[in-house]
């Protein structure tokens, strides 16, 4: 199957079906991409498919009733800023471009609500809603590229999810096109819906298997006065990890905690232009990026000495204070390009893990001794606060054959490992492509079968997305 042509906007959709199944198909504005361009670490490099960029639900419906029809796969597009493989025709078929459904529609100062398409940038709406003093808390690292609707198909997170909460938190409703074409609102623009099933906190983080985002109320929050920034170093990553949950436990409620392993700052260091001045020692071997925020700045500094106390008794060195917006933007900006800097640094594979963060000490501990098992190192940072650990597995040294046939299995054993210490194994990720071949660790098969009866309920004839999650 192949899609080609181009139209204006509101050309019909002409099918010529031939003997074999369908043809040529013309859809209104497609252009032809070689998805190898998407990400070259996945599969069919060779395949083309035929990308459509809607700019309303009623073209979408309209879309996925002829694909609904005619079984065609269909694959939502965002910012392809994501990590698992998500947004890959790895079917051919449709690809679903929603880059020009992207505009703030409203702003509702009075509710603290904003309504958004989905293709608005998420670090855009963040700061068009803090210029009327409103806070849009959700923030991941590629906040200055990932899109909202991205962030509502794997319930993203960031740094600030540990005060805040991830995506999911601030979605109060949404318009959605169904796979066989129909649109549908799955809530209320209140902040209390208990109005039966919820299909809202359904459709977040369902990875555009059962449905297509078109518009989101999200709420807001009063936008903080204040923040703090401060960087911990540490002679010890399992010291580091040690104090996260100490911190918590000693009373204080960071906005964000991060942590970075001495290879992660190195690299970062040589990736970026102007690296932030960092006294790094040789005896430095991780870092904790914390944050407070808050209305009363007296407060927050007296969170900052505490905190400083804790780190004290988890053999902490000198802590680092940033003393201006300028320090504070370039620590973020640090760690915000962590994951480029890996990437740019060695073949590699990232896997999202997400414990308890008491039992994060253990997670990392356990990631070294797989990762001597079986040949390979890592390079490890994440949202601490959240027991979020991102897993940079290095290629290095290994062998293709090793990389290839051997890899899975060390891989399955951090699975293993984080699902017994009561994690699972995507905090913000999502599954998609890559990690599907795990989800048996995570959930029985009575589980994974009523998943499995959900997505057939939305989408019967599996035109939606199909080889992702299962």
């Amino acid at each position: 199957m192949f899609i080609a042509g181009a139209g204006g906007l509101g050309c019909p959709v002409a099918l010529n079906l031939t003997t074999a199944g369908i043809g040529n198909i013309r859809i209104c504005d497609t252009d032809i991409v070689d998805i190898s361009n998407l990400n070259r670490q996945f599969l069919h490099p060779e395949k083309s498919i035929g990308v459509e960029k809607p700019v309303s639900a009623i073209e979408i419906s309209q879309i996925m009733q002829y694909a609904n029809q005619y079984s065609i796969p269909v694959t939502p597009i965002g910012a392809l800023t994501g990590l698992s493989g998500g947004a890959l025709a790895i079917h051919e078929g449709i690809g679903l471009s929603m880059e020009r459904m992207n505009q703030i529609l409203k702003i509702d100062e009075q509710n603290m609500q904003v309504i958004t398409q989905p293709a608005v940038i998420t670090e855009e709406l963040q700061n068009a809603v803090a210029a009327k003093g409103l806070y849009y808390a959700p923030d991941p690292a590629s906040r200055g590229t990932c899109s909202i609707g991205g962030n509502l198909a794997e319930n993203s997170g960031g740094p600030r999810a540990v005060k805040y909460g991830v995506t999911k938190d601030f979605v109060l409703n949404l318009e959605v096109v169904l796979p066989t074409g129909e649109i549908i609102n799955t809530g209320a623009n209140t902040l209390k819906n208990s109005t039966g099933y919820n299909l809202t906190q359904l459709m977040v983080g369902s990875e555009g298997t059962l449905g297509i985002i078109t518009k989101a109320v999200l709420k807001l929050l009063p936008l903080p006065k204040h923040n703090l920034l401060m960087l911990v170093p540490f002679q010890s990553p399992t010291k580091a990890c040690e104090a996260v949950a100490a911190i918590f436990n000693a009373g204080i409620t960071p906005s964000a905690m991060e942590f970075m392993e001495r290879d992660a700052i190195d690299w970062t260091m040589g990736f970026v232009d102007n690296p932030p001045n960092i006294n790094l020692k040789d005896e430095h071997q991780a870092h904790l990026l914390i944050e407070v925020d808050g209305n009363d700045i007296e407060s927050l500094y007296k969170d900052c000495e505490v905190i400083s106390e804790v780190v004290l008794k988890y053999n902490a060195d000198e802590v680092l204070f940033a003393d201006s917006e300028a320090q504070k933007e370039a620590l973020w900006f640090l760690r915000r390009r962590v994951g480029e800097a890996v990437k740019a640094n060695s073949v590699y594979k990232e896997e999202d893990t997400v414990v308890p963060r008491y039992e994060l000490p253990k997670l990392l501990e356990g990631v070294k001794k797989i990762g001597d098992k079986y040949g390979f190192t890592s390079v490890c940072y994440g949202h601490a606060g959240d027991g979020n650990l991102h897993i940079n597995i290095i290629k290095g040294n290994l062998s293709d054959a090793a990389w290839k046939n051997e890899l899975p299995k060390g891989i399955r054993e951090i699975f293993e490992l984080t699902v017994s210490l009561g994690g699972t194994i995507s905090g913000e990720h999502g599954i998609g492509y890559v990690q599907k071949d795990y989800m048996d660790i995570a959930f029985s098969e009575v589980e994974l079968n009523l998943m499995r009866s959900i997505k057939q309920l939305f989408d019967p004839n599996e035109v939606l997305n199909p080889g992702k999650i299962f």
